[in-house]
């Protein structure tokens, strides 16, 4: 897989996105309502990348910054967003490559922890996270209190 820096509005990115959020709605019944702005992912306030194969886009991920002065975050955070890999070429590793390569190019970036949300219906993806040294922290933001919602973070 070919990671390459993208912006997230992309049209690539755009339609991995929105793959993606045709799986929340399948799992949770609606996609994420999480306020996103493209330029949050700009460098050096954040980063999104896409994996190829080929010329075909397969993975999609990116982090965007956040300190203290933000209720439930820690100087030096980086948050994770729309991690997805299309359904066809999941298990076969590039999540995870994909995760190295997103908490890699956040530490490069002087973030210091990674942090994320994902939901009690994506148990392949909690188990990503906590294979890969991510443990529970209290859920944070818009997530605080969604029961559904599981807040994960990581020392990079």
């Amino acid at each position: 897989m070919r990671i390459e820096i993208v912006a997230y509005d992309h049209p690539d990115s755009e339609r991995l996105i929105e793959a993606l959020q045709q799986e929340y709605v399948v799992r949770y019944g609606e996609a994420d309502l999480t306020p996103v702005d493209p330029a949050e992912f700009c460098p050096p306030q954040g980063l999104f990348m896409l994996g190829y194969l080929g010329d075909e886009p397969v993975a999609s991920g990116g982090w965007r910054v956040h300190d203290a002065d933000e209720e439930g975050f820690e100087d030096g955070d980086a948050e994770l967003k729309r991690m997805y890999i299309v359904p066809g070429q999941r298990g076969s590793g590039w999540s995870r490559r994909m995760l190295a390569e997103l908490e890699s190019a956040a530490a490069l970036a002087g973030r210091t922890r990674l942090v994320l949300e994902t939901g009690t219906k994506q148990p392949e993806a909690i188990g990503l996270y906590v294979s890969s040294g991510y443990e529970r922290i209290e859920n944070f933001g818009v997530y605080r209190c969604d029961p559904d919602s599981r807040c994960f973070g990581k020392g990079l």
